[in-house]
C-alpha cells in the first residue's frame, strides 16, 4: 500500500484555495456591469442632484447658470404646507399598510405551502397583481374604466342611503354602516378609524402582497422537514410548532419584506409625495423639487435604518457548520 506524499498535501489546499478565489472572482465579475452603472451613470447625476438642491438654476441664452443658495430651498420645502402633509399622510400610511401587508402574506405564505390541490394555481393568481401593475400595464388606465364600472353598479346603493356623487372605496364602506356598527363597541374612537381605513385597503393590501409572499413562501420551504418531525414526536402542537420553529426560521425573511415594503411604499407611483414632487412648479422649479427629492430620501433612510434596528435585534440566524 502506498501513502500519498507529504509534498501532495500543499497541493490540495492550494487547488481548493484556488477553487474558492475562482469562484470570488466569477462573482464580482457578475456584478461588474451593475457597478460600472452606478459609478460611470448614476453617482455623477447623484452628485449633480446634489449640487442642485443648493443653487438656483437660471436660464438664459448662454446657457444654464448656478446661483448658491445653500439650505434656503430646503427650509422652503418645510415651510410648504402641502409638501409636510403630503408627508405626514404617507407616513400615517406606512403605519398600518407595512404591518398589514406583511401578516397578510406571511400568513397567505403558511396556507400555500401545505399540501393542497391547486396549490401552484392559488399561488399564481395571488401573484397576478404584481404582474398587473409592472411595466406597460401600469399606463393603462383600468382604474377610470372600473371607476366607471363601481359608479353604475353602486348608484342604487348610495340612493338607498341617502348619498349622492360619492363611490370611493370609503363612501362604500360607510354605505355599509360598519363604522356606525364600531361606534357603539367600547373600542375607542383611533381604533375604529383604524380598522375602516385598514378594510378600505383590503384591495391594496392584497395587491402589494405578491412578492412577499414569495419570499415567505421561500423561506418557509428552506425550512428542514426534519424539525417538524422531531416537533411531533415531542408532541408540541401546531399553534407551538409555528412560534417556536417556523416564526424564528423566517425571520430574516421578515426583515427582508419590511425593507422592501416601506421602499415599494414610498416610491411607487400612487405615492402622495412622489405626485406632489413629480408636480411641483411654484418658486424654485427644479432646485426646489431636488431638495425635496432629498428630504423625502433622506426619511426613508432614517425609516429604513429605525426599523432595521429593531427587527435585527430578533433575527435568528440558522448557523450551519
Amino acid at each position: 500500500m502506498k501513502f500519498p506524499k507529504l509534498s501532495n498535501l500543499p497541493k490540495l489546499k492550494l487547488k481548493a484555495a484556488s477553487l474558492d478565489a475562482r469562484k470570488a472572482r466569477s462573482g464580482y465579475l457578475f456584478v461588474l456591469p451593475f457597478l460600472i452603472g452606478i459609478l460611470a451613470i448614476y453617482l455623477p447625476i447623484l452628485l449633480d442632484s446634489v449640487w442642485f438642491s443648493f443653487n438656483d438654476l437660471k436660464y438664459s441664452a448662454d446657457g444654464i447658470s448656478l446661483v448658491p443658495v445653500g439650505f434656503e430651498y430646503y427650509q422652503l420645502a418645510f415651510k410648504t404646507e402641502t409638501f409636510t402633509t403630503a408627508l405626514l399622510n404617507s407616513l400615517q400610511t406606512l403605519l398600518f399598510q407595512v404591518p398589514a401587508i406583511l401578516i397578510f402574506s406571511l400568513f397567505i405564505a403558511v396556507i400555500l405551502n401545505q399540501k393542497m390541490l391547486g396549490r401552484a394555481m392559488f399561488r399564481a393568481i395571488f401573484f397576478v397583481p404584481v404582474i398587473i401593475s409592472t411595466g406597460l400595464m401600469d399606463t393603462i388606465s383600468m382604474m377610470d374604466v372600473s371607476q366607471d364600472m363601481v359608479d353604475s353598479s353602486m348608484e342604487g346603493v348610495m340612493s338607498g342611503t341617502g348619498q349622492e356623487g360619492s363611490s370611493s372605496a370609503g363612501d362604500l364602506f360607510s354605505a355599509m354602516d360598519v363604522a356606525v356598527l364600531l361606534n357603539y363597541l367600547p373600542i375607542g374612537a383611533s381604533m375604529v378609524e383604524f380598522v375602516v381605513q385598514l378594510v378600505n385597503s383590503v384591495f391594496d393590501i392584497v395587491n402589494y402582497s405578491g412578492v412577499q409572499m414569495l419570499i415567505f413562501l421561500a423561506g418557509l420551504q428552506s425550512i428542514s422537514p426534519s424539525i417538524y418531525e422531531a416537533c411531533q414526536i415531542e408532541g408540541a402542537t401546531a399553534w407551538e410548532t409555528f412560534w417556536k420553529v417556523t416564526f424564528p426560521m423566517i425571520s430574516p425573511m421578515i426583515l427582508v419584506n419590511a425593507f422592501y415594503t416601506i421602499i415599494d411604499s414610498f416610491t411607487r407611483d400612487t405615492s402622495e409625495v412622489m405626485q406632489f414632487i413629480s408636480g411641483y412648479v411654484a418658486t424654485g422649479g427644479a432646485s426646489m423639487r431636488t431638495a425635496m427629492s432629498w428630504i423625502y430620501f433622506l426619511i426613508v433612510f432614517l425609516i429604513i435604518a429605525v426599523v432595521g434596528g429593531i427587527l435585527s435585534s430578533f433575527i435568528f440566524y440558522q448557523r450551519r457548520d
